[in-house]
This record gives structure tokens, C-alpha cells and sequence, in this order.
């Protein structure tokens, strides 16, 4: 499922890069028209990277899937494949509020899909797991979909203050999130500790 993950979401960003189109002149002023797709770019990179380092911690939480983890990981894989094509339409339309909105849409349900995914990994590997210790109640991720779902009816009112609240997003997610490695390691000594103290036979 890592793997696969992987090379999903690398063909992912490969397309966003295809979407940007250089310049005919070599001016730096002719530059100028493409700032809004180049910024879309960075915010979308931005956003497929947090996705893509999470899902890394997140799976080395675990110890197996199963059929209904597999699907849920092709539910997030979805909608972010759909991110190329709201980044390309929001850059090419400067903004607007319905592409706006449709960005948001799909960060929405991206984010959730996520929380599906990680409540049906925790529902597989028990409440008392690494995985559900160092997920919690998951304020971070909630917050953010709440985040979302005020972009999406404000983007028809302020396009540009609901793009600000996905780079708010984006930023906040940026700040390292060490709970499944703090988690993990804290595992890991607690083992060694129980490994020095069994008795051996000679």
C-alpha cells in the first residue's frame, strides 16, 4: 500500500508540473501573468508533501491492512489526484470564486478521507495501539476540515481570504508533527526495557 501511495501521489506532482507553461518571452516581466499559477503550484506541492510525509508516519504505526484500509487509502488517493486539476483551473482563472471553492471542496474531502483512514487503521490495530496513542483525538486534522468547510461558502464572498485560510492550512501542517514518532519510540525503549528485565535461562 506504501508503495503504491508513493507512486501515486509522485505522478501527482509530475503533473502539476506539466501544467506550468514557460514563457514565450525571456523577460523577467513576462513572468508576471504566471504568478498565480506558480503560487497555485507551490501551495498544491505543498499540500501533496504534507499528505505524502503523514502517510509515511502513519503507516509506520501499523503491523498489517486490510481490505477496508485499502480501500479507504484509494478513497484519499482520489481526491488528491484531483488536486492538479483544481490547482490548474484556479491558477487559470485567477482566483475566481468557483475554483476556488472546488479547491476547497477537494481539500475537504481529501481531509477526510484521511480521518477514514486512519480511524479504520485504528479500528484494525485496537484502541490500545501505538497508532491510536499517538493519533489522539486528532485536534490538528478535525480543525483543519473545519478550516475547509468555512473556505468553500467564503469563497464566493472572499476568494481571496479562503486561499488564504488553505495557505493558513498548509502552514500549520508544515510545523512537525512528532506524535506517531515520539509514540513509536517511546514503544521501542519500553520494549528494550521489557527485553532487559525477562530472566534468561543458562
Amino acid at each position: 500500500m506504501e508503495a503504491f501511495s508513493d507512486g501515486v501521489l509522485a505522478i501527482i506532482i509530475t503533473i502539476m508540473v506539466l501544467e506550468l507553461r514557460p514563457p514565450e518571452a525571456a523577460t523577467m516581466a513576462a513572468l508576471r501573468p504566471l504568478i498565480p499559477t506558480l503560487l497555485n503550484y507551490v501551495l498544491s506541492f505543498v499540500i501533496v508533501g504534507i499528505y505524502w510525509t503523514n502517510h509515511h508516519h502513519l503507516l509506520q504505526a501499523i503491523k498489517q491492512v486490510d481490505g477496508r484500509a485499502l480501500w479507504a487509502n484509494l478513497h484519499l488517493l482520489f481526491w488528491l489526484s484531483l488536486v492538479p486539476f483544481t490547482t490548474a483551473w484556479m491558477g487559470d482563472a485567477g482566483f475566481a470564486a468557483w475554483p476556488v471553492a472546488m479547491y476547497g471542496i477537494v481539500l475537504l474531502a481529501a481531509a477526510i478521507a484521511y480521518l477514514i483512514l486512519a480511524n479504520s487503521l485504528v479500528a484494525l490495530h485496537g484502541k490500545e495501539s501505538a497508532l491510536a496513542t499517538a493519533l489522539g483525538s486528532d485536534f490538528k486534522g478535525k480543525v483543519s476540515i473545519a478550516i475547509y468547510m468555512i473556505s468553500i461558502p467564503l469563497a464566493f464572498l472572499w476568494s481571496t481570504l479562503a486561499y488564504l485560510l488553505f495557505v493558513l492550512v498548509a502552514v500549520w501542517w508544515l510545523i512537525p508533527d512528532r506524535r506517531i514518532e515520539r509514540t513509536l519510540a517511546q514503544a521501542g525503549m519500553k520494549d528494550v526495557r521489557n527485553v532487559k528485565e525477562t530472566p534468561t535461562s543458562t
